[in-house]
């Protein structure tokens, strides 16, 4: 039989062929996840969306990822990521995996968008604003969403990671007209390579002077009003920290002065640390996706100690699917 299988062109199948064709289609599938990542608007299968504000004369939506089955009743956890790219540029669509992740788990995963310098000429601290209005907006909505308004996660890369860290430390910047007596603190920080530092700590870090210089461009505010470290206090959300040691982007002393300034006011802060590994070592499909499973099961781990979540990590039947 191996034999007239092998014969191919007489009207057999090769079972290399077989083989080759169905490596060949998880690359496209691959491939179509990770350029998914980066398209802008995104196109997010399998989601609902919903604006959650408008500003600058655009709409602000969100992408939202519920679990099978869900009902408005069900009052679940849910997380909201903010994307990578500077405060300048970036999409949505770069937690599509992540969200994916974390619904089959029973959360009602979000990815949101906000305003940036290249499409909207802003600032970073509209970035924050948006991150605000966002968390705001699911609590506000918590009933018709079938979430907890108790549970509600922040996460984020890099200047989406600066995101979820500042609207958890930092007050000020909130947007006109929302009603404040709905918090926007998040109740827990999944934080991705984040700027959790823009300016010098005092005798432990002096910020880079080329970029100091941009960063006061960027930042719309003095950076030292929008540095997470800066507004560290007692009382923050537990929070779990990503981050690769050869980090160009985002020095890596940074985050480790941050994880230690949050345990000196006595907050819960894991630092998960990634040797080796450069910015935006995370997203899916990069380094064969073996980062992006460690970090989703140390997410998974994390939510589960919140009692967010039940039972052992599925990641890696969740990697197993197309």
């Amino acid at each position: 039989m191996n034999n007239r299988l092998a014969l191919g062109n007489h009207g057999f199948v090769n079972p290399g062929h077989i083989f080759n064709m169905r490596i060949f289609i998880l690359l496209i599938i691959l491939c179509a996840k990770v350029l998914a990542n980066r398209q802008y608007p995104p196109e997010l299968p399998g989601t609902e969306v919903e604006t959650y504000k408008r500003a600058s004369d655009v709409q602000l939506n969100v992408w939202i990822y519920y679990p099978d089955g869900h009902q408005p009743s069900d009052k679940k956890p849910a997380v909201v990521f903010f994307f990578g790219g500077g405060w300048k540029n970036g999409s949505p669509g770069q937690f599509h995996n992540q969200c994916r992740y974390l619904a089959s788990r029973g959360v009602v995963a979000m990815t949101a968008d906000y305003r940036v310098s290249s499409r909207h000429g802003t600032k970073a601290v509209s970035c924050v604003e948006d991150g605000n209005s966002v968390v705001r907006w699911i609590r506000k909505n918590a009933g018709r969403l079938g979430i907890d308004p108790n549970r509600v996660a922040a996460g984020g890369g890099s200047a989406g990671g600066h995101v979820a860290a500042a609207i958890a430390t930092i007050r000020k910047f909130e947007a006109k007209g929302e009603d404040k007596k709905i918090s926007s603190i998040p109740n827990a920080l999944l934080l991705f390579n984040p700027a959790v530092t823009l300016a010098d700590i005092e005798e432990q870090y002096t910020f880079p002077q080329d970029k100091a210089a941009s960063m006061e461009d960027r930042a719309g505010v003095p950076p030292l009003q929008l540095s997470p470290y800066h507004h560290v206090k007692k009382n923050l959300p537990p929070t779990i920290i990503f981050h690769g040691t050869n980090d160009s982007a985002v020095d890596h002393k940074t985050v480790v002065l941050f994880e230690k300034e949050m345990r000196k006011k006595g907050n819960r802060c894991e630092l998960v640390s990634f040797k080796d590994k450069p910015h935006g070592f995370f997203n899916y499909g990069k380094f064969g996706n073996k980062p992006f499973r460690e970090s989703m099961f140390a997410t998974d781990k994390f939510l589960s100690s919140l009692d967010w979540i039940k039972g052992k990590p599925t990641i890696d039947q969740y990697l197993q699917q197309p």
